[in-house]
């Protein structure tokens, strides 16, 4: 009879004692032991089951777990003598910045400490010990304290480790779990430089200048900068979703999706389950699967987008929609299922995303939105390396249509009755809605805090990416990208050739040639004869009189359309 399937565990102990659906990843611990490195950072999409084999590397070296063999009993880890013989023999220090999610730096820094606090409070009959001084003790009681000070936080777990080496008589193996996440959030809500600054001189001390660490293991989503937080750390090895070390011991392989679906009597559903969850891509190894959607597919039986939708995807969400030209209409390509070249960066520069495309493109592999088909090596120096990318799986692709969706769905529902007015030909609603829409979503389309010339293309491209996501079951949408704006015209294509296809024009009012938002219009329509924009529907089919095409002038936030 097939396990139950335990949803959100994230502890080893009770997926092992609870006879829980487990996969075993344990050989992890012996790949990582024997690379024998000092320092492991390891990036990984969120729901990847990086907490979980943090919680199995603490149960399965730590002290506290001596006696808990009996966990490992049956999974690969435990066929080697050597490892029984190792299991539960380090002091450890294990913690997490998972919660870390605060809006302001003195509340991130106060969670901070918090977690450090707890592993205090974890270890606090060591204090009392012959191991410790007088003066020791007090350090120990300063760290015990609710408003515990900036110089204690950032040298406690270097204090810890050294009151641990004393008390065991061995050095200390730091386990930290989500390490980015504060730092996600403080970049989203503009105390970056600070959190920085503060996190920075807590590496420094815990695993740089520690005498008392025996090894550590970080994980993330993101490779942060060195310049960053690393910049004094010596060489840790980095392990990112583009590295060979490491590549199946977080997410599913498909065999071992495959044998779980037969298990569980769902081996029909094996296309589809592959089509959403799929796609993965870690070093060389390739077809790999998000755990929390096979997970939760295997306890309801059904498709859905699980892993897309446990998280905000507020961070992803910023950077498109206030992304530049070039990002959106390399998002248009993504959302129609082409490939696109860039350069990444794995190294995220978090205060340079709202300048550096490569940054963006780098932020949405590392998180898991994007798989790197093939990598372009130039050789002349100078040239970046080029990746091809896609979206990663259908899962991914139906968040995407739902984000979209999602800015335009305003409490009057102008979008969706400008589009409605759209494809019904009614000229006179098209310009009420469409004034509406674009009074509400400018704002939501710029970064700036006033109106800018840059800003009607911005909110352009973003409508584009709404018609997608509206009308792609019905139409096919595709949009000029080789001027700038001013020169774009969108070709809305029926699927079904006896529906009418629409060309829409986008113009910016220029005082210099037009004298109103009418004269612009005709300006659109003329160039729409000009460049012969329908010459494509018809030799596609198409008739003459069944190609409808508007010119929409933008002065501002007014929008006027003939």
């Amino acid at each position: 009879m097939a396990k139950t399937v335990g949803i959100g565990i994230q502890s080893f102990d009770k997926v092992i004692e609870g006879n829980y659906f487990y996969i075993d990843k344990t050989s992890f611990i012996k790949e990582w032991w024997e690379s024998g490195d000092d320092v492991t950072l390891i990036t990984r999409p969120r729901r990847f089951g990086k907490t979980l084999n943090m919680s199995m590397l603490e149960q399965f070296f730590s002290i506290n777990y001596a006696d808990r063999g009996d966990l490992f009993e049956g999974l690969s880890i435990w066929k080697e003598e050597k490892y029984r013989k190792l299991q539960g023999t380090y002091p450890v220090i294990s913690l997490s910045f998972a919660r870390i999610k605060e809006n302001d730096y003195k509340k991130a820094k106060a969670k901070i400490c918090e977690v450090i606090r707890n592993e205090y409070i974890k270890y606090n009959f060591i204090k009392d010990s012959d191991a410790l001084t007088d003066a020791d003790r007090d350090t120990f009681n300063r760290m015990l304290s609710r408003d515990m000070e900036e110089t204690d936080a950032t040298s406690g777990l270097y204090q810890l480790s050294d009151f641990m080496y004393r008390y065991y008589g061995k050095k200390a193996i730091i386990l930290l779990d989500e390490y980015d996440t504060p730092m996600q959030e403080a970049y989203v809500n503009g105390f970056w430089d600070e959190l920085v600054a503060f996190t920075r001189s807590l590496f420094n001390s815990t695993f740089k200048t520690n005498p008392y660490m025996e090894r550590a293991v970080m994980t993330g989503i993101t490779r942060v900068s060195k310049e960053s937080v690393f910049l004094d750390l010596n060489n840790p090895e980095i392990v990112t979703t583009t590295s060979n070390k490491y590549t199946t011991a977080f997410g599913f392989t498909e065999e071992e999706v495959f044998q779980a679906l037969d298990d569980y009597g769902y081996g029909d559903k094996k296309k589809d389950v592959k089509s959403w969850y799929d796609g993965f891509v870690f070093g060389n190894q390739k077809d790999i699967y998000n755990p929390w959607s096979i997970l939760n597919f295997l306890n309801k039986g059904e498709i859905g987008t699980y892993w897309a939708n446990t998280s905000s995807n507020s961070l992803v969400g910023k950077l498109i929609r206030e992304g530049n030209r070039r990002v959106k209409t390399s998002f248009e390509a993504l959302l129609r299922g082409e490939i696109i070249q860039c350069p990444i960066d794995e190294q995220i520069v978090y205060n340079q995303l709202d300048r550096s495309e490569g940054a963006i493109w780098s932020l949405l592999v590392a998180s898991g939105y994007l798989k790197v088909l093939r990598k372009e090596e130039k050789k002349m120096p100078g040239k970046k390396v080029l990746y091809d990318l896609q979206l990663t799986n259908a899962e991914v692709e139906d968040m995407f249509y739902g984000m979209i969706h999602d800015w335009f769905d305003g409490p009057d529902g102008s979008y969706n009755d400008f589009v409605e007015a759209l494809l019904w030909g009614d000229l006179d609603a098209m310009n009420e809605y469409m004034n509406r829409v674009a009074e509400q979503m400018f704002s939501c389309f710029d970064t700036g805090n006033k109106l800018s010339k840059s800003q009607p293309e911005r909110f352009y491209h973003s409508f584009v990416l709404g018609l997608i996501v509206d009308l792609s079951d019905r139409y096919v949408i595709t949009s000029n990208r080789e001027s700038g704006f001013g020169r774009y015209d969108v070709v809305i294509e029926p699927r079904n050739k006896e529906e009418d296809a629409i060309i829409l024009e986008f113009k910016v009012f220029n005082s210099k040639k037009e004298t109103s938002l009418e004269d612009t219009v005709e300006s659109a329509h003329a160039q729409i004869e000009e460049k012969n924009y329908a010459a494509d529907l018809i030799a596609r089919g198409i008739p003459a009189e069944h190609i409808r095409k508007y010119g929409f002038a933008f002065e501002g936030k007014k929008v006027l359309i003939g």
